[in-house]
């Protein structure tokens, strides 16, 4: 029976990916290629031309800032207008541009890239990770996003996973997926909470448990407050501190901006188990009148830290508060209370947590692993079937359509198990209307124009007829991922119209064809890559071997008994190494390596004695 194909969980972040999978019934992290869990979420493309992804292109960043993305999972899905676009641009060293649909474009190397590319070129190399893992290719994977994700966020991140060549058998909830990773295992009824604060977004959901059956009651969240947020604050202090003292504003040099980035994370990083850390940025910049470089350093406290941001922690208590009144849950009935994230480990924010919830969280996860975990293992479940496994999630905001007078009809609360359908019936506002459009909306907002809107389309053919007198029934339908179809149909004559919601990344379906085929090539360019790059360690190798034994044969006895021709042929293979060694052809490098193997094995037959081969 053949192998069952590889299936794999993605944890997409803002600041680190990761992918797993599950081996011999148990859940486990692939590390990536540099032998360590966590890929940055970094994408760049170098001086050369060379496009660079993770620990590689966030290394260059304090040389290259203006051809390196990070956090471009906080810009996905988003109109460029948005105030999250517009308030994020003035923190980013790369240029952020807006495309033919008020969508973002990210441009790099000249090229102006929709986010989902960005984020395509990180699930690339993850799924790169995966094959050098299994030794073969993989195909398959449930991504996560966070709960708060709008359908929009959650159309672009699966629209990423299809330029990186996966099937996305599922988009699940970053809180959710956590959850599933803490059952795992573990016999588990009961309410609990999960608290996800990673590099870009935070959410809360309140889980039911219960056999096996993992019943999301609640969630929330902020898909614009995390560890990013922290960061800026250290920055803002740093660049107002030196602004003070010498009258220069950092953040318009955009590598003195990416060397405040990383000092800023670094620091947070450190404040975790430290009280105080020095931040020493030496010729940070040149005064414009000229004169000797002028350096940054200053010591910041965990106080300090905690003064900076305590506003955006009291914003998680809030958060927090609201989701578990939804859930109609007082926090002394919740069986755990689980903080996963990568700023879950900052001192203050336990506190907190342990502070509202009166109570430790929970410390039998890891912080970092535990959602790509939880995603490897509902990918399992889709595909294997086995066990009793059922995830009911829900969707994080309400979905309606807009209504005469500029309000909202809500056709599905938020909170609402999914999948799930909805059907109201409306009527013409107008006399004689033969017309109507269909505003699809999602938020919480009465008004209309203060939700996001998903899409729009046209119902025409209407019976002429007085106000109110023609109906159209509406129906609203929401897969088990989140992804919202709508449809309206006439009831005199039957004739319907229906979208499927499509992400507001500004990509038609032909533009993804177009950059999948892109894609696609760069692939194949990338393996030829690797492949050169292994022919020429291989040639390498053998050269280093042949010279070896070429020098070993002339220090013997009349050539330890091999005739000059053989010599002379190793010699020739040797000189052919070294004219192909720099090319790009993959066939020349590897008639070289035989050449060169050829001779390697009759070198070494020379004997000391003058005979060869005894």
């Amino acid at each position: 029976m053949a192998e069952p194909e590889p299936l794999i969980g993605i944890d997409l972040g803002t600041t680190n990916s990761l992918v797993a999978t599950v081996q011999d019934g148990q859940p486990i992290i692939i590390k990536n290629r540099t032998g360590v869990p966590l890929t940055p979420s970094v994408v760049a493309v170098s001086k050369n031309g060379k496009r660079l992804v993770g620990g590689i292109a966030k290394r260059q960043a304090i040389t290259n800032p203006q051809e390196t993305v990070s956090a471009a999972k906080r810009l996905i899905g988003r109109k460029f207008s948005s105030h999250p676009v517009q308030d994020a641009l003035r923190a980013l060293t790369y240029q952020v541009v807006c495309g033919a649909h008020d969508d973002v474009r990210i441009r790099l190397a000249g090229r102006d890239l929709a986010v989902p590319e960005i984020s395509a070129m990180i699930l690339a190399e993850l799924k790169a990770d995966a094959e050098a893992h299994f030794g073969r290719p993989v195909t398959q994977a449930v991504i996560t996003v966070p709960a708060y994700f709008n359908d929009g966020q959650r159309q672009a991140t699966k629209d990423a996973g299809r330029i990186a060549g996966l099937e996305v058998l599922r988009i699940i909830n970053e809180p959710t997926a956590a959850a599933l990773a803490y059952g795992f295992g573990r016999t588990v009824n009961g309410k609990i909470a999960v608290l996800d604060l990673g590099g870009g977004t935070f959410d809360v959901s309140v889980l039911e448990i219960n056999n096996g059956i993992f019943d999301v009651v609640a969630t929330g969240g902020d898909t614009f407050l995390g560890g990013e947020d922290w960061d800026h604050r250290i920055i803002e202090w740093m660049v107002f501190g030196f602004a003070k003292e010498h009258g220069i504003d950092l953040r318009k040099d955009r590598m003195a901006l990416q060397r405040l980035k990383d000092a800023a994370e670094k620091a947070k990083v450190e404040l975790s188990s430290v009280k105080e850390t020095q931040l020493h940025l030496p010729f940070i910049c040149t005064p414009p009148g000229g004169g000797a470089a002028l350096h940054l350093q200053t010591t910041l406290t965990r106080e300090k830290l905690e003064d900076l941001t305590a506003d955006l922690g009291e914003r998680l208590v809030g958060i927090t508060s609201e989701v578990l009144g939804e859930a109609s849950v007082r926090p002394s009935e919740l069986k755990e209370v689980i903080l996963v994230g990568g700023m879950s480990r900052m001192p203050r924010i336990v506190e907190q947590v342990r502070q509202y919830f009166r109570r430790e969280p929970c410390k039998g996860v890891h912080a970092e692993e535990v959602v790509a975990l939880g995603a490897a293992i509902q990918a399992h479940a889709l595909v294997a079937q086995e066990g009793e496994l059922l995830l009911l999630d829900v969707t994080p905001q309400s979905m309606g359509v807009a209504i005469a007078g500029g309000y909202v009809r809500r056709l599905i609360p938020r909170n609402t198990t999914v999948p799930t359908s909805a059907t109201e019936v409306f009527a013409t506002s107008k006399d004689f209307q033969r017309t109507v459009k269909i505003m699809v909306l999602q938020g919480e907002h009465e008004l209309a124009h203060h939700n996001e809107l998903l899409g729009e389309f046209l119902l025409t053919g209407l019976r002429e007829a007085p106000r109110g007198q023609v109906e159209i029934e509406v129906t609203f339908d929401i897969n088990a991922e989140g992804i919202v179809s709508v449809s309206a149909r006439d009831r005199d004559t039957g004739l319907r119209q229906s979208i499927t919601v499509t992400a507001s990344s500004g990509l038609t379906e032909d533009e993804l064809r177009r950059i999948m085929e892109e894609q696609r090539d760069w692939m194949v360019t990338a393996r030829a890559s690797e492949e050169i790059k292994t022919k020429r360690v291989e040639l390498d190798t053998l050269a280093r071997d042949l010279v070896d034994a070429l020098s070993r044969v002339r220090l013997l006895p009349g050539a330890g008994g091999l005739s000059p021709d053989v010599v002379a042929r190793a010699e020739m293979a040797l000189d052919h190494a070294r004219q192909v060694r720099g090319g790009e052809d993959v066939g020349a490098l590897t008639r070289a390596c035989e050449a060169l193997s050829q001779s390697l094995p009759l070198l070494r037959s020379a004997s000391p004695r003058g005979t060869p081969g005894r």
